[in-house]
């Protein structure tokens, strides 16, 4: 019977699992959904990478979410499926993007509504990007460094 809850705990925290044993389900919920990932990013010579406040036209601010998900590798080339990323890939990642921290074996920060039962803290922190991106469809790709931000690094 006390193996059972020890189970039953580890599935309950399936985010400490690593990132190879997780099931699809297990792999979408821990997106955190702060949209960090959409915005379009820069880099220098030196591959210095540099967040933009533009973010890709099928994000939904306002539910936090891509609106072709199951097509945007299609729809957008350059849009990596971050389960196919190798580790030495994961420099463009948002540096408190879940599958980041796993990939590299940190925790989840408190925040995180897998561990704080709500988005709530997330938005607190600052963490999402709703109200503070503009669409592609705004902003001519020559005009992206105008839009460069400090407010999420890699």
């Amino acid at each position: 019977m006390g193996r059972g809850k020890q189970q039953d705990a580890a599935a309950v925290n399936f985010w400490e699992k690593p990132l190879t044993e997780l099931n699809e389900s297990e792999w979408e919920r821990l997106c955190d959904g702060c949209g960090r990932c959409c915005l379009k990013k820069l880099s220098n010579e030196s591959g210095e990478i540099f967040y933009t406040r533009v973010v890709c036209r099928y994000f939904e601010q306002s539910t936090s979410r891509c609106t072709s998900y199951g097509k945007r590798t299609e729809l957008v080339p350059d849009c990596l499926n971050v389960r196919q990323i190798e580790m030495s890939d994961i420099n463009w990642m948002p540096n408190t993007c879940a599958y980041r921290l796993r990939f590299e074996g940190k925790p989840l920060y408190a925040w995180h509504p897998l561990i704080a039962g709500t988005r709530t803290l997330m938005q607190q922190a600052g963490i999402g990007i709703a109200d503070r991106a503009i669409s592609e469809e705004y902003v001519h790709p020559d005009g992206y460094e105008e839009h460069i931000i400090r407010w999420v690094s890699a």
